[in-house]
Order: C-alpha cells, then sequence, then structure tokens
C-alpha cells in the first residue's frame, strides 16, 4: 500500500477513509488559507510548473535534489493518488455532498472553462468547502464567467466519471493540507499540470493507484484501442503476438484503458500482487 494508506488510513486504503474527508478538518485555519490562496491565485501554481519545464536543462544530479524537494513539500499540502472508478463511485457513496466546478489546470493551461474538477463533503450542499469557494471574490470558479457551482447527485456524478473515462481521462483524489480530500480530478498528461510534473518530469506529486493493469490474451484481439486512452505510455503491441501487452512497471492503474476495450480482455490486480510493480509509488 502507498505511505498515506499507512498514515492516514491505518493499513487501509487512506481514500476510503470518511474521516479524511470531514468538514471539521476545515477548522484549521492554515488549511482554509491554503485553499483560499489555491484558488484564488492560480498563476502561482502556472509559474511553479514552468520552472519545473525548465528543469530539463539543469543537471541530472540537481533536477533530482529538486524533484525530491518538490515531492516532499507536495505530500504535505497537496498530493494525489490515481484511483479507479469502482472506488470513486465508493466514495460518491458515503459523502453527503459533490459539487461539479472548473478545473483548475485547464483553466491554466488553455485559457478556458472545463468542468473536470469535483468537491466532495461529508456535509450537504459543498460544507464549509462550498462556503470557502463562494467567499472568494472574482475567482475563476464562481466569477461572472463561469457556471459556479453545480451540485450533483450520486448517480449524476457517476454517470459524469464513465464520461469523462471513455474520454480518456484519469481519475484523481486530492488533499489540501493532508490527509483532508477535497477534491476529485479527471487528468489527462496534455493539460493536467499534476500529470505533467509526475509523469513527463518524474517529479512526483501524485501516486499510482493501488492496482496494476493486466491483459487478458485469450480475449485480445489486437485492436489497440487501449494504447490510443493510456496517458503512461505503458501499453505496448506484439505484432508477433498480436495482442497488447501492459508494461506494469509504467502502468498507473487507472483502469481507463478498460472502457476503450470492447473484449473486456484488461483487469485489475492488486499492487500488492505484482512484484514487478509492488513498490512502485
Amino acid at each position: 500500500m502507498c505511505e498515506f494508506c499507512l498514515k492516514h488510513g491505518e493499513g487501509e486504503k487512506w481514500y476510503l477513509q470518511a474521516k479524511n474527508y470531514s468538514d471539521d478538518l476545515l477548522s484549521d485555519i492554515s488549511r482554509r488559507r491554503f485553499i483560499e490562496d489555491f484558488i484564488s491565485h492560480p498563476e502561482s501554481t502556472a509559474r511553479s510548473v514552468q520552472r519545473i519545464d525548465r528543469l530539463a536543462r539543469v543537471p541530472g544530479i540537481i533536477r533530482s535534489l529538486i524533484g525530491r524537494i518538490v515531492t516532499r513539500k507536495m505530500k504535505r499540502v497537496h498530493f494525489g493518488q490515481v484511483v479507479p472508478i469502482e472506488e470513486i463511485e465508493q466514495i460518491f457513496g458515503f459523502v453527503n455532498s459533490i459539487i461539479r466546478i472548473a478545473c483548475f489546470c485547464r483553466h491554466t493551461t488553455l485559457g478556458e472553462e472545463k468542468r473536470y474538477c469535483y468537491g466532495i463533503s461529508m456535509a450537504p450542499d459543498g460544507g464549509r468547502l462550498a462556503e470557502i469557494i463562494n467567499g472568494l471574490d472574482k475567482s475563476f470558479i464562481t466569477g461572472p464567467d463561469s457556471a459556479g457551482l453545480e451540485k450533483l447527485n450520486k448517480d449524476e456524478a457517476v454517470a459524469a466519471f464513465h464520461a469523462h473515462e471513455h474520454e480518456g481521462l484519469c481519475h484523481t483524489v486530492w488533499t489540501f493540507h493532508t490527509p483532508f480530500i477535497a477534491g476529485i480530478c479527471n487528468c489527462d498528461r496534455s493539460d493536467c499540470l499534476a500529470m505533467r510534473t509526475t509523469v513527463t518530469h518524474a517529479i512526483p506529486v501524485m501516486f499510482r493507484a493501488e492496482y496494476v493493469g493486466e491483459v487478458l490474451p485469450e480475449e485480445c484481439n489486437g485492436c489497440r484501442e487501449c494504447m490510443r486512452v493510456c496517458q503512461f505510455g505503458a501499453i505496448t503491441y506484439s505484432p508477433s503476438n498480436k495482442k497488447a501487452v501492459i508494461d506494469q512497471r509504467w502502468c498507473y492503474g487507472c483502469g481507463v484503458c478498460r472502457s476503450a476495450c470492447k473484449k473486456n480482455a484488461i483487469r485489475l490486480k492488486e499492487r500488492a500482487r505484482v512484484p514487478a510493480a509492488a513498490a512502485l509509488w
């Protein structure tokens, strides 16, 4: 299991623990201020990513050192984990409110409102998180050019996530001063700042899922549709066998490839049971 499961889940999946979504955690003033600053000043995160983009030009040993510092800081304040859709549905089953909002990353990278982010709370009507967001002046989430906060029930949220999955988007949960989880996002490598930092620059700001994918060769017809949606470059094709193959060392376990497979030839396995991937987070 990832280190957050040991620290914040008592050996169980930390993101399935209702206590980590508790509205009481927003009584912490530093956490509230962090959320306010995060939402009010997206340009600061954009500048941070631009600095990380420039790291490609510095010597490897310096890049590695800076990367470890960034990861250590992010684990304290704003870290994520890839989660398959079955467990997203479990989360939606025990939280008491779900709100859809404008995506932070797409606002930064595309300059457009794309509604791929969801706020979740154990309290009704978005709880204190909604209060914080609504209390911000001219926020890109609640400003005059935004659709604002959309309240969804569980069925509507699940349907939306299935639609996101068919777009090839990877589902992730996010902390705001760990271990408090307030957001679920739908990420891709081209527009998501966190995924770009983690995958492209090898500076982790999210854990891989508790799972890895596996192709069932007897079911695979070699159509390669799974390769099209993999955000992590973990799927290759064997011309000799005419089958897709998942490199479990690269797999993040999102399970999105399953939605593209018409033959149901891909399954998820517990990461801990796959020696090649068990220690990769």
